[in-house]
């Protein structure tokens, strides 16, 4: 049943591409699916239903799109390529519940768009589904989290590399500022690897499945959350350094003398790195830096 799945969707996305001379484009960073058990697990993971609004970023083909279609309340597709919504138009206008925007996700107000949406009583929850650009997967990521929408959940498949990273518990092997950023959001967790050969053309890296739940408190209190961002930051920008040469460096701390007085006060090591801190510590040291 699998392989002859794979082939259908082998063969839809091949036809799709000669009816509507379709290359994928390197530059908007097109891989085109062709996983069938990946987008299973990409819907049964994100546990969508009828009260669900899904918002799809990059759809491309819409090969997702049509599974997110028959089980949510409403699909609305952001998708950049025109070309595309040519396309995506002629699969899914019959569908009652389906809507696109031809814009750059990066320049749509979500919260507006999320808002007007939840005005329907019959929408309950938006979830945010998408094979996301590899090329500017992280700013997607931050504007999702930033702009601290009334979403419940991030399902995304993202290179390895950057998803190994983003959900990453702080003090972790893979570590880096935007650890923090998500840790702080959300509770996160590694859903499936995907090989290159899921996609035509293959991408030279590996990709995984992750999910992001959005959690109802953030991970630590601290009214001063902008500065902890910006001292993580200025941590992570020197990262072969030590936290103390770090923020000594870009002036977090006035003096190494600073430096290490607050350390002290919070007992740690003086030649601790930046990436084996706790969210916690990075918030100690802020309310620290704030007196």
């Amino acid at each position: 049943m699998k392989g002859n799945h794979m082939e259908n969707i082998v063969e839809e996305t091949k036809s799709l591409m000669k009816k509507y001379h379709i290359k994928a484009n390197k530059s908007l960073g097109q891989n085109f699916l062709i996983n069938d058990e990946v987008i299973e697990n990409i819907v049964n993971c994100s546990r969508i239903t009828k009260e669900d609004m899904i918002i799809e970023i990059g759809p491309g083909l819409g090969t997702l799109t049509k599974h997110l279609l028959d089980k949510a309340g409403k699909v609305l597709c952001i998708e950049l390529d025109t070309k595309m919504i040519r396309i995506l138009e002629d699969r899914f206008s019959d569908y009652e519940n389906f809507e696109i925007i031809n814009e750059d996700v990066l320049k749509v107000n979500l919260n507006e768009i999320i808002k007007k949406n939840k005005e329907n009583p019959k929408t309950k929850n938006v979830k945010i589904v998408a094979n996301l650009p590899y090329y500017i997967t992280t700013p997607i990521i931050m504007k999702l989290l930033e702009e601290k929408l009334d979403i419940e959940s991030i399902t995304v498949m993202i290179q390895k590399e950057v998803a190994d990273r983003l959900i990453e518990i702080p003090g972790g092997k893979n570590t880096g500022a935007i650890t923090y950023t998500v840790y702080y959001y959300c509770e996160s967790e590694k859903i499936m690897e995907v090989p290159n050969s899921s996609f035509i053309p293959e991408p030279e890296v590996t990709s995984e499945v992750i999910k992001m739940n959005l959690r109802k408190e953030p991970a630590v209190h601290l009214e001063q959350t902008k500065v902890m961002f910006m001292i993580i930051k200025s941590a992570f920008m020197q990262r072969r350094k030590t936290l103390l040469n770090a923020l000594v460096n870009t002036k977090v701390f006035m003096s190494k003398e600073e430096g290490m007085e607050i350390l002290r006060k919070l007992n740690l090591d003086e030649n601790i790195r930046a990436e084996k801190l706790s969210i916690q510590d990075f918030a100690n040291i802020t309310k620290l830096i704030c007196k």
